[in-house]
């Protein structure tokens, strides 16, 4: 399972059935799962914790340095979840001491060509990235979001779940949960019905949401005021709830 020019690091961890392909570097303080496939030509830097049944394609690049010009060398993290896909030439760095020393990618994620993941990153689970969609540092992304091809996404910015940003945007405030956006700077287009249905969101949910997108958006009302109509509105939807409290807790602020 191990090609004969890879070179494995006496430090590195790796579980059972792991396959390794030709000339890839696994370094020192490495740990990767169960099952995972390292495709050829990939480099891992520690320390990294890779998770069980993913697969890395050639010529990624996964736990080195962060791109901070304050980063000295300390031993921060990279952790990736099971499952994930890697695709060829991603890049994900490790964190920094001032951002927590964490970079996180959840399981089942699919990371398409050239996606970047910069330092202090958390990528919650069954995100999609599509081909180079590029994350600056400190960047939050929920669960079952999906970032387009050629995304550009500023640092400390939070992207909700099942949110979708379309190909080509530059998003520089948060972008809430439910929400279709795109453009340069990004915009909110309405909410990404298609994954909300995809997803099996019930029919009474949707329309909850939908609601609530015109009260926050399109009522002409200042946040504050569409915030509490919205609230004394909708009754007892969770969905609802998770949208004002994302909302309320941005601290960048969020596309309109």
């Amino acid at each position: 399972m191990i090609h004969p020019t890879a070179i494995i690091d006496p430090g590195a961890h790796l579980g059972n059935n792991v396959s390794v392909g030709a000339y890839s570097i696994i370094g020192p303080s490495v740990v990767i799962g169960d099952d995972t496939i390292v495709d050829a030509h990939v480099i891992i830097k520690g320390p990294t914790e890779i998770g069980k049944g993913c697969s890395v394609f050639p010529f990624s690049s996964l736990g080195d340095a962060p791109q901070d010009l304050k980063y000295k060398g300390s031993k921060t993290r990279l952790v990736i979840g099971d499952g994930t896909i890697v695709r060829e030439y991603v890049t994900i760095n490790r964190g920094t001491e001032e951002g927590g020393g964490i970079t996180s990618v959840g399981s089942t994620c699919f990371l398409m060509a050239y996606t970047h993941i910069a330092h202090d990153c958390t990528i919650n689970d069954y995100v999609i990235m599509a081909n180079g969609a590029t994350l600056a540092g400190h960047i939050h992304i929920d669960s079952y979001a999906i970032i387009g091809g050629l995304v550009a996404i500023h640092q400390f910015v939070n992207i909700g779940s099942y949110a979708f940003i379309g190909g080509c945007s530059a998003v520089s405030q948060d972008v809430p949960p439910f929400c279709l956006a795109a453009g340069n700077r990004a915009r909110l287009y309405g909410l990404n019905l298609v994954g909300l249905r995809r997803h099996n969101f019930s029919p009474e949910t949707i329309r909850n949401l939908k609601q609530a997108y015109k009260i926050l958006f399109r009522s002409g009302l200042i946040l504050k005021e569409a915030i509490v109509k919205t609230e004394e509105t909708i009754k007892d939807s969770p969905e609802v709830e998770q949208l004002l409290t994302f909302i309320k807790t941005s601290k960048r602020g969020i596309h309109r």
